[in-house]
């Protein structure tokens, strides 16, 4: 399992004063500030959240140290993780991190391999699945939920992938 798990990620700055967007990934939202300080992938930098407030789809977030619009500028487009042992530990037996999806393999329900996770996306309306077929070929990025996806196996490392059925439209 991965050992660091994106928690966030900063956006453009916002105003003049060093804040920025901030696009939390947590189950809360709000738990992002909780955390203690974030960090980048590599582990090599540190950010505290000073302040935060919501904002239309996003958080608004002073980080400690950045004071100024190109200072916030800078920090645009950058992932922000946490250690593994920080987050809570998950007791259900059906819930799991997305990150430990990551790198699993997809079979069909006959079990046949189809690909690997990935990603997993938000783009507003629900999680989004990606997968890299096997071999080559362009990414399947599929809705994650109970019907396209109706079982996942962490121990046995892949998800079981039921592919929507296609819907030819007729013009007439």
């Amino acid at each position: 399992m991965t050992e660091r798990i994106c928690v966030a990620r900063i956006g453009a700055a916002h105003g003049v004063r060093g804040e920025v967007k901030l696009w939390s990934f947590t189950e809360n939202p709000a738990a992002v500030a909780t955390y203690g300080p974030l960090e980048t992938e590599d582990g090599k930098r540190r950010f505290e959240i000073e302040a935060m407030r919501p904002a239309k789809d996003h958080f608004v977030a002073r980080i400690a140290g950045v004071s100024d619009r190109d200072a916030a500028e800078r920090l645009r487009n950058l992932d922000l993780y946490i250690p593994r042992a920080r987050l809570p530990k998950i007791d259900e037996q059906d819930t799991y991190y997305h990150a430990d999806l990551i790198g699993l393999d997809v079979i069909t329900p006959e079990g046949v391999q189809i690909g690997t996770v990935h990603a997993l996306h938000n783009f507003g309306a629900g999680d989004i699945i990606e997968i890299m077929p096997v071999g080559s070929g362009e990414p399947l990025m599929l809705p994650f939920n109970d019907a396209t996806v109706p079982s996942v196996d962490l121990k046995a490392k892949q998800i079981v992938l039921v592919q929507p059925v296609e819907v030819e439209l007729r013009d007439e």
